[in-house]
């Protein structure tokens, strides 16, 4: 079923990415998916798909595996890694549960088969999931090790023809430090790609931004904490850092 509405105009991207980070489903927890957070993205997304967008979501999965970090400590590398998509899965059911519960049709697509579960990531069933109004959940990374979520974000919006990522982080911008840690650290309404690269500011790794660079594809990086954000930025308000 398409659930886009008459107020679409009003809308300045048709299809977009978000971008959701493990930790930002752990809310005040230190560990695992926080039901109040999850529900308040659900509600986020259902506004947007609301206007007429096109959502697509990758999902993280270091609130529960970080596979960077074990393999610091000694874990094989790719095995850690493929650890972390397992993880990015369970958030990704997590969340099209919640957006279920409030009536948006959701498909989950997987970049590691795993039928019982999810759809296999398959690029022209995504975009068709997407044009009949339903929330597509891509899942498991880029499905092979060394590759981060954001690096899956850039390709996956690439793939589909997203107009722009967005970020969600926990803070409502781009920083020259971290603003927790460092009460003079200034914030950055817009950036060049080399400029992000240059200044090794950590808002995606290295690949995703370059993928970004090279396609043209805009990020913009906001904070997910405060409820109707992500709709402001469809509407076009001026929030958060914009990377072109």
């Amino acid at each position: 079923m398409n659930t886009k509405k008459a107020g679409n105009k009003k809308a300045k991207f048709k299809r977009i990415v978000l971008k959701i980070s493990g930790e930002a489903l752990e809310g005040k927890q230190e560990y695992g998916i926080d039901a109040d957070i999850i529900a308040s993205v659900a509600r986020q997304i259902k506004e947007v798909i609301n206007l007429g967008v096109e959502v697509a979501v990758v999902v993280g999965g270091g609130n529960i595996f970080r596979g960077i970090f074990a393999a610091s400590r000694g874990m094989d590398r790719a095995a850690a890694d493929y650890m972390g998509m397992l993880a990015t899965v369970m958030n990704g059911l997590a969340l099209q549960d919640a957006l279920e519960k409030i009536g948006v049709f959701t498909r989950v697509q997987t970049a590691i088969a795993m039928q019982e579960l999810a759809e296999p990531y398959i690029r022209r069933r995504a975009i068709r999931h997407l044009e009949k109004g339903r929330a597509v959940i891509f899942v498991a990374g880029t499905g092979s090790p060394y590759f981060s979520t954001d690096t899956a974000a850039a390709l996956r919006a690439n793939e589909i023809g997203a107009q722009i990522i967005l970020k969600a982080t926990k803070v409502d911008g781009i920083y020259s430090a971290d603003p927790q840690k460092d009460k003079n650290a200034r914030k950055f309404d817009q950036l060049q790609y080399i400029e992000v690269l240059k200044m090794g500011l950590k808002i995606m790794d290295a690949t995703a931004i370059s993928l970004c660079m090279d396609n043209n594809l805009p990020i913009l990086v906001f904070n997910l904490k405060k409820p109707g954000n992500i709709k402001r930025i469809v509407l076009g308000e001026k929030i958060g850092t914009i990377v072109k």
